[in-house]
């Protein structure tokens, strides 16, 4: 992974040191994992801290339904399950269990998404498998408050493991957690004026201080806030950044000084930041750095700063997929160029916390984009394989050259670590924590849909516990219904969100329709609600043609980005213990262009048990396209979509399946001059 700071150079060195230690024993496994406390109670930010429109319920309060829990279990099943039993960096010698394996970030990751999905799924052999994590890292605290791995003190992946601590005393209530916390958070107050962030850890600031805020919300110790506004001050100033931003065309190694070797101290210290400041991960995470702050600052500039943020990556570096390209530093707007899975689920969770700190309804749109197209797409259906960039015109994934900023032969590739391990670790916290975020609580009291997929909630209205049970093939149908199960009458609003995307929506609470004018995006129902009161929403729209800025024609329908299917030859390339590294490389024809009006049809079939497979697309769109001649493969892969395509056949019927069904595709056509009618 060719960064300005090598993750491979500081991956040997702490593997290197560890080693000379030899290694520990595993720590031991409880009788049986904590159990979750009955209703976890809900914290809102405490003064001085600025109120915010939604709260997340405590992990473990939403459990997923329906296809949802299929795809969970599809995860768990395979390496969001079992990764520890097949690689040796999650495994039994991992650094974060007490060997001398990797020391770093990957366990620390693979913690950050197995623990909600244990939960979830209520798995005692996952919760056992994250238990031994989570034993570890409590009893590695020393007396000066530091803990984990002794051989690496990088701040960067205590603050992964941090999150996954919190998410572990909401599911239990583990004191040891906030003690541990605690103790941490006052030694780092002291050491970083004299060690300060850097590399990784300055540029990700913003995810610790979630972490912070979510502690100083249950101690309400001062000086948290303090170290809150350290971090703030030595972290890098994302919101400076994209003030005028600089960053407007595809990433050059030379102009970031990656064209030097991959070794450490090659970079020149003032060439860092601009190649740390155009990583596609440290965007996503980055995402969150002025709403999370803004819970600090109180300040409304802050908290609106995201809307800048976004339009500039859109504008410059968009993808039809609600995403920037970053294969793996900012790569322009060619739908031939990649986005690292890393980036897909940690724009998840930084637009999951922004929308609970904003309130912003556009946010949530823009999460069930990327949950519903771009998460799903780089997996193999049973998830034993993923790739590290994928592509929305991927004609071929091969071990070769591509068109990638920075990236190298293997990076969109289906395998265990393609290209690089990070995504492997890191890719599961992308289905658990939008589980969590489906449902929110409201600032007056009230409970807020903000995502759609099926589930049911466990939660409280003040002093009454409340069930909730959604019900929906949400993105793949326009419908939801909830059913109510409040202990006993209690009266609360109750919002509902209106995607953007929707021309109209239509309400009804037991059978009778309700004003249905959404407020700021969302719908609000205010009565007495009792048991089995049932709510039903149906949101209207129509199949569509995106034309972007250059010309090229994309098809949406609701959440979900559509493609054409490219008949897919897969090969194994080589072994890799319980799965395996693969080729792909298409067996029909790609090159096609669309004409603007050609009618589209939508076509419904079953959700199947693999939901977002291309053996079973619970969607398709049916439309029209034209071969054309002159689209050739440039630097490995579709070159951009010709301005004026050359029409070489007949007009021919095209079945489009929803984006993340096909591995191989099409998504930006290049579109005709003239018009259906005239063809």
């Amino acid at each position: 992974m060719p960064h300005p700071i090598s993750r491979r150079a500081l991956l040997r060195a702490t593997t290197a040191s560890a080693a000379l230690a030899g290694m520990a024993p595993l720590a031991p496994l409880h009788a049986a994992p904590r159990a979750a406390p009955a209703a976890a109670p809900l914290t809102h930010n405490r003064a001085p801290l600025a109120p915010q429109p939604f709260q997340p319920l405590p992990t473990g309060a939403i459990r997923p339904a329906g296809w949802l829990r299929r795809q969970l279990e599809i995860q768990a099943r395979g390496m969001g399950g079992r990764l520890d039993e097949t690689w040796p960096d999650v495994g039994a010698n991992s650094g974060w269990l007490g060997g001398t394996g990797e020391s770093w970030e990957r366990g620390p990751y693979f913690l950050d998404g197995l623990l909600p999905l244990a939960w979830q799924l209520d798995d005692a052999a996952l919760k056992a498998k994250a238990q031994r994590f989570v034993e570890w890292t409590l009893a590695s605290q020393r007396p000066d408050g530091m803990f984990g791995p002794a051989s690496n003190d990088d701040w960067w992946p205590r603050m992964v493991m941090l999150k996954a601590l919190t998410q572990y005393h909401e599911l239990t209530g583990d004191p040891r957690v906030l003690r541990l916390m605690s103790a941490y958070f006052a030694h780092q107050l002291k050491a970083l004026p004299a060690r300060p962030l850097k590399d990784w850890g300055k540029f990700r600031w913003q995810d610790q201080v979630v972490s912070v805020v979510w502690l100083y919300n249950r101690t309400g110790d001062a000086g948290l806030l303090e170290l809150a506004a350290l971090l703030k001050r030595q972290g890098y100033d994302w919101q400076g950044l994209f003030a005028d931003y600089p960053y407007r065309t595809k990433t050059s190694k030379r102009a970031i000084g990656l064209d030097r070797p991959d070794v450490p101290g090659e970079v020149p210290e003032g060439l860092r930041d601009p190649a740390l400041s155009v990583h596609g991960v440290n965007n996503a995470q980055a995402l969150k750095a002025s709403p999370v702050w803004s819970v600090v600052s109180g300040d409304a500039a802050d908290r609106a700063a995201i809307r800048r943020q976004l339009g500039a990556l859109d504008r410059y570096h968009g993808l039809p997929i609600g995403i920037y390209s970053a294969d793996e530093h900012l790569a322009g707007r060619s739908p031939s160029q990649g986005v690292e899975l890393c980036a897909i689920v940690e724009a998840m969770y930084s637009l999951e916390q922004a929308l609970a700190i904003t309130g912003d309804p556009a946010l949530a749109d823009r999460i069930e984009r990327l949950a519903y197209n771009a998460l799903p797409a780089t997996f193999t259906d049973d998830m034993w394989a993923h790739q590290y960039d994928q592509q929305p015109n991927q004609v071929r994934c091969v071990h070769g050259p591509g068109p990638w900023t920075t990236n190298g032969p293997e990076s969109n590739m289906f395998g265990l670590e393609p290209h690089f391990g990070c995504c492997t670790a890191n890719f599961h916290q992308g289905w658990p924590k939008l589980t969590t975020h489906l449902w929110m609580a409201s600032a007056d009291g009230g409970l807020a849909a903000t995502l759609y997929a099926p589930c049911t909630v466990e939660t409280r209205v003040g002093d009454v516990p409340v069930a909730l049970r959604q019900e929906t093939d949400y993105p793949f149908r326009h419908t939801v219904a909830i059913t109510l199960e409040p202990e006993r009458p209690v009266a609360f609003p109750l919002r509902l969100r209106v995607p953007g995307w929707a021309e109209r929506a239509t309400v009804t609470v037991n059978g009778q329709e309700q004003p249905a004018k959404a407020a700021q995006g969302f719908v609000r129902l205010d009565r007495t609600w009792r048991r089995g009161d049932r709510v039903e929403l149906a949101f209207a729209s129509l199949p569509r043609a995106v034309r972007s800025a250059e010309g090229w024609t994309s098809f949406e329908d609701g959440a979900l980005v559509f493609a054409l299917p490219v008949e897919e030859r897969w090969s194994t390339l080589r072994p890799r213990g319980l799965t395996a590294d693969y080729e792909v490389r298409p067996a029909s024809d790609w090159a096609v262009a669309v004409a603007p009006g050609a009618a589209i049809e939508r076509v419904e079939r079953a959700v199947g048990p693999v939901p977002f497979s291309r053996r079973s697309p619970a969607v398709v769109l049916t439309t029209t396209a034209y071969p054309v001649s002159g689209w050739a493969i440039v630097d490995g892969a579709a070159a951009p979509p010709p301005e004026s395509p050359t029409v070489s056949g007949a007009a021919r019927p095209v079945t489009l399946m929803p984006y993340a069904a096909p591995k191989l595709r099409v998504t930006a056509f290049p579109t005709m001059a003239i018009p259906t009618a005239q063809t």
